[in-house]
């Protein structure tokens, strides 16, 4: 009589579109977990735009569950991200095609609330001084992390971008906290003063002043933000307050 041999088990099948902690992300285009889809939204071709926007993301955003520099490039096509903490000459070839130019136009910009050492102008005042040939196909350059990261990022970057760019804004109350111009409906975290924004909404404001079709864009932009707001704030935890935190609020 032969010996029964064991076989080898055959290994567990898997699901491919499953992360280690088991939630299904899904493959069809927005890769976030199935919950909270995102795929109806996003355009089914990338959106052409004569704006360059450079993304500078803080390597810490790469594992934030909120952040919506992925959605930006699902959704716009001159969309370029460099991860890091620091723009420097060689960190992008568009910036190093202004940098390089023989004539500077200051056809770049970045976004970033104007202080006493950095003034800025408000976007549509540095569109108004630039003649057309200028705003078309101009470079944006947008910082992503948090408030302490972006104000970092931009400091040393300075240096580098202060020789081709202008620092641009919109109208931020640095008198008031919190808040968008688009009220709770967009708000993923709190941001340090009204006027201060997500970068999704950031670049969604910009389009809007520089595009020729810039307020269907950022229609478009705002649709797909408002509906991660949406969902995710079905799976957010009430905050309680810090009881330092809420005699400051009762004091003012």
């Amino acid at each position: 009589m032969e010996e029964a041999t064991e076989q080898p088990a055959s290994p567990p099948q898997t699901d491919p579109s499953a992360t280690a902690s088991g939630r299904r992300i899904c493959t069809g285009g927005c890769e976030r977990p199935v919950n909270v889809c995102l795929c109806d939204k996003i355009p089914s071709e990338l959106i052409p735009t004569t704006t360059k926007i450079v993304v500078l993301q803080h390597p810490h955003e790469l594992r934030h569950k909120l952040a919506t520099v992925p959605l930006i490039s699902k959704c716009l096509k001159n969309c370029h991200v460099i991860v890091g903490r620091k723009l420097r000459e060689g960190s992008s070839p568009i910036l190093d095609s202004v940098y390089h130019q023989s004539h500077r136009s200051h056809s770049a910009f970045f976004l970033f609330p104007g202080a006493k050492s950095t003034p800025a102008v408000d976007i549509n005042q540095w569109k108004s001084s630039m003649s057309d040939s200028c705003t078309e196909g101009c470079v944006m350059i947008v910082f992503d992390g948090t408030w302490k990261h972006a104000k970092e990022m931009m400091s040393a970057s300075l240096p580098f971008l202060s020789k081709f760019a202008t620092c641009v804004q919109f109208n931020c109350d640095f008198d008031v906290s919190g808040g968008s111009i688009y009220d709770s409906e967009l708000i993923l975290r709190k941001e340090p003063y009204r006027g201060c924004m997500s970068t999704m909404e950031a670049v969604a404001r910009a389009l809007r002043a520089l595009e020729p079709d810039g307020i269907q864009i950022e229609a478009i932009l705002v649709d797909v933000l408002k509906t991660m707001v949406r969902l995710q704030a079905c799976y957010l935890k009430h905050m309680k307050p810090r009881p330092r935190s809420l005699k400051k609020e009762l004091e003012k």
